[in-house]
């Protein structure tokens, strides 16, 4: 992550981070929102956006300004000074482009094929559920706001030119991914409404998206195009693969137009009910100040005071990014698209969801949330099984009602017993046979899931976990990594087993989740690929890294090796003891940053020594300390992440959001406390940035966090009290707290 910052915008706001404010602590009527700043990841390798969205909302209406870097995969990056558009829907943080829905782009002049608008960073704000930019080549000033299922424009022109729109419904992102339109179809209603659908094939192979579209002036077709081909302006429906119209606004008045517009999953008639219900006027003012409501209510679920107003930006951006996926994916009628691609009725208090980082998201987000929204963790355990009930297996990474096969193992077993260890009501009987079907190599399955890719989900991985122990790396690729998050998942497995009453499954699983072990090198001390004949793969390189090739998925031994969170005293019994533990441990964070291969993957980034926070992989590896009695030095390294490696600019975050797995840990760490192996309810405590801070839960109670002495310079605890108990150990249980409880921190 770079230091400098060459944006104007943010200089003030640097300026003022370095200064201590004793007047900035939260009260009961301070606006949360107003420290967020949906700039924060838009640059570097953050992939966020900045546009107008609603908590967990379907639509995010976001400009789009780069279409073929991996920097922009969410289809802004900071670094621009172009616009193609505004488009409705975006994902936050991935490492993979899609979505990018019906681009419009307002302009003046003539109707060219190719438009791009241009402006100035000065000239371009955003905040909750607004954003704003002055398209300078155009003349337009563009206002941008949200409902959970809508998109609302203002579009103010400030020339004499006829003003106009472009309706895109051929634009993708990472068109250079594979990403394009299949299929297009519009219909104008009337002169000042239109609707339509398109399907795209991308990181998701299959997503249709329907359109209801009303704008406050009446309009004419000016110009329409499918590709290259030119289409009569005079028709009232268009169909193609790439088609786009240009509209003109007519009328005494045209220095302001609005334009609304719903999305749906399931049908044009969805989207219609959709914009009908939630977006019925044309009060542009008044769905911002909801969808500022809407922002407010959830941040105010965790109140912290700290003088610090780099950490309140960095905290409630953190705790607003939290809040973005997974998305909203049913219609205000209870319809939504299931994985079996047919459309549902959902029952009554059923909600489904879309975007399931769940490879990120299981390490840091979930628990968090189980803590702060345990109704909507419910929704999502819920959702995730009705998704094997209608696919067959449960996603690893679920997008738009399609698996991706994106990432490693079965990570959706972990926010299943993390829920359910926590009292989360869940089916646990269908939760476990979800569990062993996902988990078992079965060709077979393939042919049952409605899904071109279905045989990617059952990889060969599993075959070798059951039939051999281990995974050949001269057999399949990043062998290592398969291995060892296989591990934790199948113990995973084996707590639901016991949840269960399953004595039979928790045996067979938790003999599985010690296969971890075959991958460790007791000789040279690191995690290896091992060869089918069971001797080592040679040469070996603990810094070198390989994208999709090597044995270790985005990442390296160094960064591996650590990944036993469910074994870890065995582990430390298997590395010759804690003193060697730590030994290693320290080797880590202070050894050279060096990274060797041919193709290393951009996601190791945020590099202490070999220690990589930008990729998650790495994220519970400093609280590892408190396992071996050295809480110190966990919280040396805890305090130099937080306070370099995240910043209110847009390089602040060092790697891929990743639909809030960076944030999470941030909110966590920044209380200070973490969960490292999610399924067993334990936190261990870390280096409080904030003073003191409240949870406001579900039941009406409150967990009250507050830390004595905390200066800079107080970096380490000397004592932690859970409900007035002060704490023999670095650890406290979620039961601790789950119904209200005091957590105090006294600093040195």
């Amino acid at each position: 992550m770079k230091n400098s910052l060459p944006y104007l915008l943010f200089i003030f706001c640097l300026l003022n981070c370095q200064q201590e404010n004793t007047n900035t602590h939260n009260s009961a009527k301070d606006n949360l929102i107003q420290y967020v700043n949906p700039f924060i990841g838009t640059g570097e390798h953050g992939h966020t956006y900045p546009g107008a969205t609603t908590p967990f909302g379907m639509v995010q209406l976001s400009p789009d300004t780069r279409l073929l870097s991996w920097d922009a995969s969410s289809g802004y990056h900071y670094s621009d000074s172009t616009i193609y558009g505004f488009s409705h829907n975006h994902l936050s943080g991935t490492g993979v482009g899609d979505m990018g829905d019906f681009l419009i782009l307002p302009f003046t002049g003539e109707a060219k094929d190719s438009l791009l608008a241009y402006f100035d960073k000065p000239e371009e704000s955003a905040k909750v559920g607004y954003y704003q930019v002055k398209l300078k080549n155009f003349g337009v000033n563009a206002e941008l706001t949200a409902t959970p299922r809508t998109g609302m424009h203002r579009y103010t022109y400030f020339t004499d030119a006829s003003p106009r729109i472009l309706l895109d419904l051929a634009h993708v992102l990472q068109p250079n991914w594979g990403h394009q339109c299949l299929s297009g179809e519009l219909t104008i209603i009337d002169n000042q409404t239109i609707q339509g659908k398109r399907v795209t094939s991308g990181w998701a192979y299959d997503h249709p998206t329907y359109f209801y579209l009303q704008s406050s002036k009446p309009f004419k077709v000016i110009k329409a195009m499918d590709g290259n081909k030119p289409l009569t302006a005079s028709e009232m429906t268009f169909q193609g693969k790439e088609i786009r119209i240009w509209l003109e606004f007519e009328g005494e008045d045209t220095s302001e137009v609005l334009i609304k517009m719903g999305i749906s999953p399931v049908s044009k008639e969805g989207a219609r009910l959709n914009l009908e219900q939630e977006n019925p006027k044309w009060d542009f003012e008044a769905i911002q100040a909801k969808a500022e409501r809407a922002w407010e209510k959830e941040l105010r679920k965790i109140e912290i005071e700290t003088p610090h107003l780099d950490i309140k930006q960095n905290f409630y951006t953190a705790l607003y990014h939290c809040m973005l996926a997974p998305v909203l994916a049913q219609d205000v009628d209870g319809k939504y698209r299931g994985m079996d691609k047919k459309i549902h009725q959902a029952p009554e208090g059923y909600t489904n969801y879309s975007v399931y980082s769940l490879w990120d998201t299981f390490r840091a987000f979930h628990p968090l949330m189980t803590i702060i929204d345990r109704q909507r963790s419910q929704a999502w355990v819920n959702n995730l099984l009705q998704k094997y009930k209608e696919g067959g297996v449960i996603p690893k990474w679920e997008l738009a009602s399609n698996y991706t096969a994106t990432m490693v193992g079965y990570p959706s077993v972990s926010v299943i017993i993390d829920a359910i260890s926590k009292g989360i009501d869940t089916d646990i009987d269908l939760a476990l046979e979800a569990a062993i079907v996902s988990s078992n190599y079965n060709p077979e399955l393939s042919k049952k899931i409605v899904e071109p890719r279905a045989t990617m989900l059952l990889p060969k991985h599993l075959y070798f976990i059951e039939n051999k122990g281990f995974i050949p790396a001269d057999s399949i690729s990043e062998s290592v990594s398969y291995g060892l998050e296989c591990a934790y998942y199948d113990w995973c497995i084996a707590q639901i087993a016991e949840y269960a009453n399953n004595p039979e499954a928790a045996a067979r699983y938790k003999a599985r989740a010690k296969q971890y072990q075959a991958y460790f090198d007791t000789e040279i001390g690191f995690m290896r690929g091992k060869l089918a004949n069971g001797k080592w793969k040679t040469p070996f390189d603990p810094y070198r890294s390989e994208l999709a090739i090597g044995d270790f998925v985005e990442g390296n031994s160094w960064q591996w090796m650590w990944f036993v969170p469910h074994d870890l005293e065995e582990y430390i019994r298997l590395m010759g003891g804690a003193s060697a533990f730590e030994q290693k441990l320290d080797e880590l964070f202070s050894t050279s940053s060096t990274l060797t291969g041919e193709n290393v993957p951009h996601d190791i980034s945020g590099l202490i020594g070999q220690y990589a926070h930008g990729n998650e992989p790495s994220h519970h590896v400093a609280y590892l300390y408190n396992y071996v009695g050295q809480p110190q030095k966990a919280q040396h390294i805890l305090d130099q992440i937080l306070r370099t490696l995240y910043a209110p600019t847009p390089e602040g975050i060092s790697g891929n959001e990743d639909c809030g797995a960076m944030s999470a840990w941030y909110v966590m760490s920044a209380l200070g406390f973490y969960q490292v192996c999610p399924g067993k309810p334990e936190y261990t405590i870390g280096r409080p940035l904030v003073d003191a801070a409240t949870i406001h839960l579900e039941n009406g109670k409150t967990i009250q966090f507050k830390v004595n002495n905390n200066q800079l310079d107080h970096k380490l605890v000397e004592k932690v009290s859970v409900n007035g108990k002060v704490l023999t150990t670095p650890f406290f249980q979620h039961e601790d707290i789950a119904k209200g409880g005091k957590v105090e921190f006294w600093m040195e």
